[in-house]
């Protein structure tokens, strides 16, 4: 947990320090990092992690009662961006998304290891692979080319959300290909890339709240109401609503109610500049909501 922390930190300050010595010419090689994310290393990284997933092991109930859950806090945050806060559409859109979409991954599964133990990290696998995966590669990247083209025709908006969306067609490709198109070479590079990509997201991080001071120093962004709405939605009502549901239902694993509490996704920043969301908003959500989960789970760690 403490060199998760120290990783975080290091990349966030490490983009910072870029931006102030490099400026604009940072800011375009996160623009181009951001592209090489969405283009190249998701795509490549999912399809090689997924097909040989088994990914209908210990899928169970708990994966079904957090969609549920997800999109009552969707709905939840759409109402209260548009008709409480009035947000625009770019805006409310971004809260909807940063509301539903976690960073399972990077942060997830190593908080869930140092708090429940190895062996609950198979729960949280399946928890990213069958709820996170697809709240990225479909929901979010729908909700932001709905938002971003609903002017166009119903032709265009289909065309916007799949050529905007390579990971989702490589999770197609995953689910059709055979095993032998995945040499244990590629497969093994694709899984070290999951953690291989947590410090690059963090660091355009850094570089984009450098962005946001006037002498490029990383400071906190000021905590807004759409920040506030983000933060109660993603941190408590959905690890809640799993939490209710569960007692009504079954019991579900642990590491998923984890999973459910995570902070806002850092691949936020993928859909925010693929479909020109708004860009700051994210990075207060994912900055704050990060750095509540990170102060929590040393906290949890000591105990």
């Amino acid at each position: 947990m403490i060199a998760l922390t120290l990783t975080i930190a290091a990349s966030v300050a490490l983009g910072a320090g870029a931006h102030r010595r490099w400026g604009e010419h940072v800011e375009a090689l996160t623009r181009r990092l951001l592209d090489a994310l969405l283009y190249v290393a998701l795509p490549f990284i999912t399809f090689f992690v997924l097909v040989r997933a088994s990914l209908d092991a210990g899928a169970g109930i708990g994966i079904a009662l957090a969609y549920v859950g997800f999109a009552v806090v969707g709905v939840l945050a759409w109402l209260a961006a548009t008709r409480v806060l009035q947000l625009g559409p770019r805006a409310a859109g971004t809260v909807v998304i940063a509301a539903i979409m976690g960073n399972t991954t990077y942060l997830g599964l190593p908080l869930i290891a140092a708090l429940l133990g190895s062996e609950a990290l198979g729960p949280a696998i399946t928890f990213d692979a069958l709820v996170t995966g697809p709240m990225f590669f479909v929901v979010a990247f729908a909700i932001a080319a709905a938002i971003t083209t609903r002017d166009e025709p119903l032709r265009d908006r289909v065309r916007v959300f799949f050529t905007r969306n390579p990971p989702l067609l490589a999770v197609v490709a995953a689910l059709v290909a055979p095993d032998a198109l995945a040499p244990d070479a590629l497969v093994d590079l694709a899984k070290a890339g999951v953690m291989a990509l947590a410090p690059v997201g963090f660091f355009v991080l850094g570089v984009q709240l450098a962005v946001e001071t006037r002498d490029g120093a990383p400071r906190f962004p000021p905590l807004s109401a759409p920040v506030t709405l983000v933060l109660g939605l993603r941190l408590a009502v959905a690890p809640l609503l799993l939490l209710g549901l569960s007692a009504l239902t079954v019991d579900v694993p642990d590491a998923y109610l984890v999973q459910a509490a995570m902070p806002v996704g850092i691949n936020m920043l993928v859909v925010a500049h693929a479909y020109n969301l708004d860009l700051p908003l994210a990075v207060s959500a994912i900055t704050w909501s990060t750095t509540i989960a990170i102060a929590a789970g040393l906290v949890a760690a000591t105990l």
